[in-house]
């Protein structure tokens, strides 16, 4: 038998996904039960993009014409949300607390009893304390419920809407029929779309139409009459090629679509009508609280049905035992815990939310604090994010690698005389192969960083954006396995043209030519490539990210049928650029916390080996031997993970890594038993981000892919983000463990009091309502206070806690049973020593030993307010709500005590100052004895750093 008797109530390595959109269950519906309603795409897949800009009066290349306009079309449309609205009123909800508690049920029950037999102050006594219990439990449950509500809130779909001819960043809510929206690789799409522009655009409707494929999707209209319907004379979803659905995932490519369907009116839309609700699965947390409340309910049965039968035998009131009975029963039984659990994790996460970092998964509050190794992306999460072209070196005007133009050292120079030709037709390339657009509200480039920092260069050489002079025919998106972008266009002279920019080694084993500085394409030679290798990589040991850039003029007048991969090939060599991205100056001071916190930091990129051990050492993680701390992607595919998972644990940064060697970090390193965070902000990192116990995407630059394979986001897209969220997930786990422990100290404490009383044929020291009064005190405003207590900094000096820790450890179990002894002790002291003076039990007896509990537990919450720190370091007006919910109380008890109507209720007659001061010091005796005992345990700690680790 285990020494722990709560031993197994908490596996906080239970990962549970919520997927209650993406179910097969929910999401997976026949298309004959989804078409039983018409969506607007089944009109629209079978028009043209012309006919569809006339229909919606729109337009293809600038959207709708106004705000205005999108203003007139929402009041007709709505908001393009679907929201499930709860039917059920607050009355009924209140209402039905007094059936569904079956304690509850025997209270009435017996307020009836009590009421037949003529005892109607019982009766009413009675029935006020069940309003009042049902009602402190009905506002928790309703706190609960919108708690979680927030969260739901929290991150809400966003896309890229052109309106005006002006693109931003919006809110999928404010789309409205005739909106133009741009999509790429990894975003959702956020309504029924007919698409106008595909480059090589393939989309994952699989949560839709069950298929596993992504669907290649076009820009043309259906043929009504080659099209084969099916029998029910209706275009099948995965056949309407041209329409992008809401929810949908784009796999592959970018492309743009004006919006036809939105909100309830869209295939997605029709799917969520027909759904059932989905019920919530509980948090491991909740689990454990469930069954650790189902066992005390059983031990607190036992111990009351124990003291029913000894009452009863010793002649005692039937009906008084029954009402002692069921009244221990609702103040002993635990059944506030699940829901104040739930509070208190929702509380927190909010908390966290307003501290940048949204938690989309309860279960996720739990692993936080267990957290002992840190996976991250380097560009946007370590660094800025806003890159800077620092560095151009091109072979035919620059030879070697000292020979660089550095446009951050010569400011104020005037770089047209450094525009040689293969200077210009560098620049032309990473200018045509761009995707970043230039916003007239915002007054700058947006999009992807690197492409934004190759567009701002322009106005330093007096270039413009030559982009609208050419005619784009297709596309290869860049990917971290191919690790180049090519683009194939018409210039204004007719030429036809592949331009390709990427990581140098691909670039450069792709060329077999370069352009001098006069515009003459040379051959390449090998001492040549030679070179380039040392420029780029030179270019890497300074921290810089470089780019190499080529073209090739391909033959013919007629674009190919479709870019291939195997086409990019005999390129002409232009040149390299090296940019900047400089690491945030939260980063360093975050990771050297977390490092001294037990925390091991590994730095994830696709950068060249130079650059990251150049922004690792920057940025505090350590690289003693790049040979044993650095691992090469390359190195990383010829590795199994069983040796990897043996040498993983010297390695603090990866180079030239794809997502796809993200999973296998992951494996590795949950294969040696490592609690796991890992970063990601695009569709390849999913699985790794759903293996990770943590999985963090990006609020800015992360896909919606990520966002939903992950259980935290976060908003500012910084490394230190996740400091804060780690500590407070270790605060609010130690909230959980400081309410429990005064919860169950409380409870235990009641129930003992009155089997020992019963036992040793004493009078009950308090009556039912005074039980049920401390019940509310128990389950209601203090120990809610104390699950919001304030994060204490210092916990992320501990060491992470480990995933096999109990929420009840030993050091909990001997607190609170300790805690529970010192209030049985000192409430049957007063209530001896009272009934001693007059040999009797009175009210006056009974009053005293009831309010002598009452303050015990008071002194008890405040004890509980830290585990391990004095109440004169933690601070007494650091917890607001804590003194507010403490005043309440013993306002309260005063009103019990002093005022007739309450005295009626609660038997109970008035104390003098003398009565309630001499309490204070007997109920003080619990916050001394906790304060000695915080005190022994930290000298302990200073001789043995490990001490609270051991206990």
């Amino acid at each position: 038998m285990s020494a722990n008797p709560f031993e197994g109530y908490l596996n906080d390595n239970e990962k549970q996904v919520d997927d209650n959109l993406n179910s097969d269950e929910s999401l997976l519906l026949s298309t004959k039960e989804l078409l039983s309603k018409a969506t607007p795409s089944l009109e629209f897949c079978k028009i043209s993009v012309e006919e569809t800009v006339d229909r919606l009066n729109t337009n293809s290349k600038t959207g709708l014409a106004s705000t205005e306009e999108a203003n007139h079309r929402r009041k007709e449309y709505g908001p393009n949300e679907i929201s499930v609205e709860d039917d059920e009123s607050l009355w009924k909800k209140f209402l039905s607390n007094f059936v569904e508690d079956r304690l509850i049920l025997l209270l009435i029950g017996s307020a009836f009893v009590s009421a037949i037999m003529g005892n109607l102050d019982d009766a009413i006594s009675i029935t006020l304390a069940i309003i009042i219990v049902v009602s402190v439990g009905f506002v928790q449950e309703y706190r609960s419920e919108k708690s979680l509500e927030a969260l739901n809130k929290l991150v809400p779909a966003e896309c890229h809407l052109v309106r005006g001819g002006q693109e931003a960043h919006v809110l999928a809510a404010v789309l409205v029929p005739g909106d133009l929206v741009c999509f790429r690789i990894g975003d959702r799409i956020p309504a029924d779309l007919r698409i106008t522009e595909a480059f090589d655009l393939s989309i994952d409707e699989s949560n839709l139409t069950g298929e596993n494929e992504p669907v290649h999707k076009v820009t043309s209209a259906i043929n009504k009459e080659t099209f084969n319907y099916d029998t029910s004379g209706i275009i099948p979803l995965s056949d309407r090629t041209n329409i992008a659905y809401m929810g949908t995932l784009v796999k592959e490519g970018h492309g743009k679509g004006i919006v036809v369907g939105t909100s309830t009116n869209t295939s997605f839309g029709a799917v969520f009508e027909m759904m059932s609700s989905i019920e919530k699965p509980k948090t491991p947390l909740q689990l454990a609280m469930d069954k650790l409340g189902k066992d005390l309910s059983l031990f607190s049965f036992i111990v009351i049905g124990f003291i029913c039968l000894i009452g009863i035998i010793q002649g005692r009131s039937w009906l008084e035992m029954f009402q002692i009975s069921v009244s221990l029963a609702v103040a002993a039984i635990p059944e506030g815990l699940p829901i104040i659990v739930t509070v208190t994790l929702a509380l927190g996460v909010l908390r966290m939310a307003k501290r940048k970092a949204i938690v989309r998964r309860l279960p996720s509050v739990e692993t936080l604090g267990s957290v002992n190794v840190i996976c991250s992306d380097k560009t946007g999460t370590l660094t800025s994010n806003h890159m800077t072209v620092c560095k151009i070196w091109c072979l035919g005007s620059m030879t070697n690698k000292l020979n660089v133009l550095d446009l951050q050292k010569t400011k104020g120079t005037n770089f047209k005389n450094y525009l040689t030709d293969d200077v210009r037709a560098t620049l032309n390339v990473s200018n045509i192969c761009n995707n970043a657009s230039f916003s007239v509200e915002h007054s700058k480039y947006l999009g992807n960083p690197t492409d934004v920092a190759l567009l701002e260069q322009l106005s330093k050489f007096e270039l413009e954006d030559n982009r609208p002079n050419v005619k784009k025919i297709h596309e290869i998106p860049f990917n971290s396995k191919r690790k180049f972008m090519a683009t194939e266009v018409f210039e204004q002279d007719g030429s036809h043209v592949l331009y390709v920019k990427g990581a140098f080694e691909k670039i450069l084993s792709y060329s077999n030519t370069f352009l001098n500085e006069k515009g003459k394409i040379e051959k390449l030679t090998d001492a040549q490539k030679v070179s380039i290798t040392e420029c780029a990589e030179s270019l890497a040991s300074e921290g810089l990210r470089t780019l190499a850039f080529a073209k090739l003029q391909m033959k013919g007048t007629e674009p190919v049928t479709k870019l291939t991969e195997d086409m990019v090939t005999d390129l002409t060599f232009t040149g390299l650029i090296g940019m900047s991205d400089p690491p945030r100056p939260t980063v360093k001071p975050a990771i050297e916390q977390l490092i001294r916190g037990g925390v091991h930091i590994i730095m994830i990129t696709g950068d060249s080996e130079s650059t990251a051990v150049n922004i690792a050492r920057q940025i505090g993680i350590p690289v003693i031997d790049p040979k044993l701390s650095v691992l090469n992607g390359d190195k990383l595919n010829e590795m199994s993970d069983d040796q990897l998972a043996n040498v993983i644990d010297h390695v603090s940064v990866f180079a030239r890594a794809t997502p796809e060697h993200k999973l296998n970090i992951v494996r590795a390193l949950r294969q040696r038993g490592e609690v796991v965070a890992m970063t990601g902000d695009g569709v390849n990192d999913a699985p790794a981000l759903k293996l990770a116990d943590i999985g963090v995407s990006m609020g800015k630059m992360g896909t919606d892919v990520a966002k939903e394979a992950s259980d935290m986001v976060l908003t500012d897209d910084d490394f230190s983000t996740i400091l804060t969220a780690i500590e407070e997930g270790k605060g609010i786990f130690n909230n959980i463990q400081n309410f429990l422990t005064f919860q169950l100290s409380t409870s235990i404490a009641a129930l003992s009091l009155v089997a020992l009383s019963t036992l040793f044929k004493l009078p009950n020291p308090l009556n039912a309502m005074q039980i049920l009064w401390i019940n509310i005190l128990m389950d209601g405003p203090p120990a809610q206070s104390l699950g919001v207590e304030p994060v204490d900094h210092e916990v992320m000096k501990k060491p992470p806690r480990r995933r096999t820790d109990k929420i009840l450890t030993k050091q909990v179990l001997r607190r609170l049973v300790g805690t529970a002894v010192c209030i049985i002790v000192g409430t049957i002291y007063v209530f001896v020593k009272e009934m001693a003076e007059d040999g009797k039990i009175t009210p006056r007896d009974t009053t005293m030993t009831f309010t002598c509990f009452v303050f015990f537990d008071m002194f008890n919450a405040l004890a509980c307010r830290h585990s391990t720190k004095s109440i004169f370091e933690v601070g007494f007006l650091t917890n607001k709500m804590f003194n507010a919910a403490v005043g309440l109380s013993l306002l309260g008890q005063m009103c019990a005590i002093y005022i007739p109507f309450f005295q009626n209720v609660f038997k109970t007659e008035r104390l003098s100052l003398g009565d309630l001061f001499f309490l204070l010091i007997v109920s003080s005796s619990v916050f001394i004895i906790d304060e000695i005992r915080k005190y022994w345990d930290k000298k302990k700690a200073q001789n043995d750093p490990s001490y609270y680790s051991m206990v």
